[in-house]
């Protein structure tokens, strides 16, 4: 909350296990506004990860937040994917229902500088994927950045890698749109890859969301499962 409203919230993701309990934890958080939700190639193709996220929000009761597809690939290397961590669908292979609804007949980049500029307050953006969306935004469009409140973004490692020995996958995928972003002149908060790897589920938390009657919730149970 800021100063009694909800913060408004753009996600920028590639849509695999943790983007999708980031979108259920989103979607439900009462100090959290989701304007839109944009999709970049990374945990699997962009194709599949708009059709994840559209699934996700249906699940969690939110169909309604506009979903668009963004690059297909990085700025400069050929496109790479997380399936071998994240299952051939890029959500656990799951069987999870096909959404019933289209993405927005807008490109990602296009409905970011809509939703920011639109936005009565300053939005705050966040990345969860690989940096390339959030690139293009910013080279293309700097007048975004006059009602960007801040960006916050996975990615990086301050010791062990999860691409390389010493790599991040977001950062590794796409260096140069990193890059990009850190020169950008628009504040910041970073977590890297070392702030997620002692978070833990007690397993009966995991078995009470699962036995839940309520899809979203046992989404989220599934995928934490999953993990």
């Amino acid at each position: 909350m800021t100063n009694g409203r909800p913060v408004p919230v753009i996600i920028d993701c590639d849509t695999g296990v943790d983007d999708a309990l980031a979108l259920l934890f989103a979607v439900r958080h009462p100090g959290i506004d989701l304007r839109a939700v944009t999709c970049v190639a990374g945990n699997t193709d962009v194709d599949g990860v708009v059709r994840n996220t559209l699934t996700v929000l249906e699940q969690a009761g939110a169909p309604e937040i506009p979903v668009a597809r963004g690059a297909e690939r990085p700025l400069i290397e050929a496109a790479r994917s997380a399936r071998h961590v994240h299952g051939h669908d890029g959500m656990g292979d799951l069987g999870l229902p096909v959404p019933r609804r289209a993405p927005a007949d807008v490109d990602a980049v296009t409905l970011l500088r809509r939703e920011i500029l639109a936005s009565p307050h300053p939005v705050t953006l966040v990345p969860t994927a690989p940096l390339t969306n959030v690139a293009l935004l910013l080279r293309t469009h700097p007048e975004v950045t006059r009602n960007i409140e801040r960006i916050v973004f996975m990615g990086g490692a301050a010791a062990a890698g999860n691409a390389t020995p010493v790599a991040e996958f977001n950062v590794w995928h796409d260096p140069e749109a990193a890059a990009i972003l850190l020169t950008a002149g628009v504040p910041i908060t970073m977590y890297g890859l070392d702030v997620f790897t002692r978070v833990v589920v007690p397993a009966a938390d995991v078995r009470r969301l699962r036995a839940s009657g309520e899809p979203g919730t046992r989404l989220a149970g599934e995928l934490l499962a999953h993990r």
